[in-house]
């Protein structure tokens, strides 16, 4: 995130020292409010932005970090691109939002990705900042299957954004977030692309000249 998360490959590093959003100097006793907002962002579309400014300016986050997975557990996807494809995609979507930035964390660790490990190793790397795990109503229902599911919101509070309907139990560590449905889903933007429909109202302006420059999806 120009990126934000290149030099150490935690998407926040850079931040300590700048100046916070209040403009006081970053310093290691001023704890951040960090959104994460993981998946496979194959490609990166405007869903995702919505959702995750919608996310940051409801709990006022200082910052959300994407973070692409290397392989991911639970979905199977036989158009995956390479891993730093889709970091370059994610970069030229999220390139004019301070707020946001792109940690590939998950890609450099390797092998299977999954949250749980994750979340710890940025609590270790930065245990005074608060970590806010940004997940759908759809993954909500399946996160008992999750690897250590029960720690996630030891480690963060789990943000579920309810986008259809969903039982809403009243859980420690977990905040609630209603918003609009979005109909747009990467698979859906990679069918349109296939049939040579143009993507361009759904995806940002560099993700699509991406798309068209590398002939993806095709």
């Amino acid at each position: 995130m120009g990126s934000v998360g290149d030099r150490a490959g935690s998407g926040i590093t850079e931040d300590r020292g700048q100046k916070a959003e209040d403009g006081r100097q970053r310093t290691d006793c001023f704890t951040m409010k960090i959104g994460i907002l993981g998946g496979t962002f194959n490609p990166p579309h405007i869903g995702h932005l919505i959702l995750a400014e919608y996310v940051r300016i409801e709990l006022g986050l200082n910052r959300i970090i994407f973070i692409p997975c290397n392989i991911p557990p639970h979905k199977l996807d036989n158009e995956y691109l390479p891993a730093d494809t889709r970091i370059k995609m994610l970069k030229s979507a999220l390139g004019r939002y301070r707020q946001f930035s792109v940690s590939p964390l998950e890609v450099n660790r390797g092998g299977v990705s999954y949250t749980s490990d994750t979340l710890v190793e940025l609590k270790k790397r930065f245990p005074k900042d608060k970590f806010f795990l940004i997940i759908g109503s759809d993954l909500y229902k399946d996160l008992s299957l999750w690897k250590d599911s029960d720690s996630l919101s030891k480690m963060a509070e789990v943000v579920v954004v309810m986008r259809g309907k969903v039982k809403k139990n009243r859980r420690r560590g977990f905040v609630f977030i209603s918003m609009p449905k979005i109909n747009i889903s990467s698979s859906s933007v990679r069918g349109m692309v296939r049939k040579g429909e143009s993507v361009s109202c759904f995806v940002p302006y560099g993700v699509d000249r991406f798309i068209q420059e590398h002939r993806l999806y095709r």
